[in-house]
C-alpha cells in the first residue's frame, strides 16, 4: 500500500484514495487540486496510467471541489460522471476540480488531468449530491474553520439514518 502524506489533510479519510498515494495540494471554495506520482501499480498493460486511476483522480478532485462549496458539513456523492481521455498520462499527474454551478442539493463540476509537462490528458464533468452528513465508521472528517463535520448547513434539517444508508 502506498502511504503518502498530503501537503493538506483531506477533510475526510478515504482508504481507497490513501491506497493510491493521492495527495491533496489545494482546497478552497469551489476548487481542489490533487497529485499522484505514478508507479508500476498505477499502470495498465501499456505502462501508462490505468483509466481507473485517471477517473479516480478526476472524480475525487471534483468531489473535493464540490464538498468545499457545500460548507464542508456533510459530504458529496457522485451521481453522474463523464470522462474524455485525450492522451496517455505518465509520471506525476495533477487533477484540478472546479465547481461550475450549485443548487441546494446538487453541485456540477468539471475536472482536468495534466501530466508533469502540463499537457491535458483527460477531462471530466460530474454531478454530485450534497449530503447532510457522513456516517463516521472511523473516518471522522476534520473540523473546518466554520463548522464541525456533524453540523448541518444553517437552515437544513439534521441528518437522519435514511439520508445516509449503509
Amino acid at each position: 500500500m502506498r502511504k503518502k502524506v498530503s501537503p493538506i489533510p483531506f477533510p475526510v479519510r478515504v482508504p481507497f484514495v490513501e491506497s493510491l498515494g493521492i495527495g491533496l495540494h489545494a482546497y478552497s471554495e469551489g476548487h481542489a487540486e490533487l497529485r499522484v506520482d505514478l508507479d508500476e501499480g498505477h499502470h495498465n498493460a501499456w505502462d501508462v496510467a490505468h483509466g481507473g486511476v485517471v477517473m479516480t483522480l478526476l472524480d475525487v478532485s471534483m468531489a473535493m471541489a464540490a464538498r468545499s462549496a457545500t460548507g464542508h458539513a456533510g459530504g458529496v456523492a457522485t451521481i453522474e460522471m463523464k470522462t474524455s481521455f485525450l492522451r496517455p498520462a505518465e509520471h506525476q499527474l495533477r487533477a484540478v476540480g472546479k465547481v461550475l454551478h450549485k443548487t441546494s442539493t446538487l453541485v456540477f463540476c468539471e475536472g482536468s488531468l495534466f501530466d508533469d509537462q502540463g499537457q491535458l490528458c483527460a477531462m471530466a464533468t460530474g454531478t454530485f449530491k450534497a449530503l447532510r452528513g457522513l456516517p463516521a465508521r472511523g473516518r471522522i472528517a476534520t473540523q473546518t474553520p466554520t463548522q464541525t463535520p456533524t453540523q448541518a448547513p444553517i437552515g437544513a434539517p439534521a441528518a437522519t439514518p435514511e439520508d445516509n444508508p449503509p
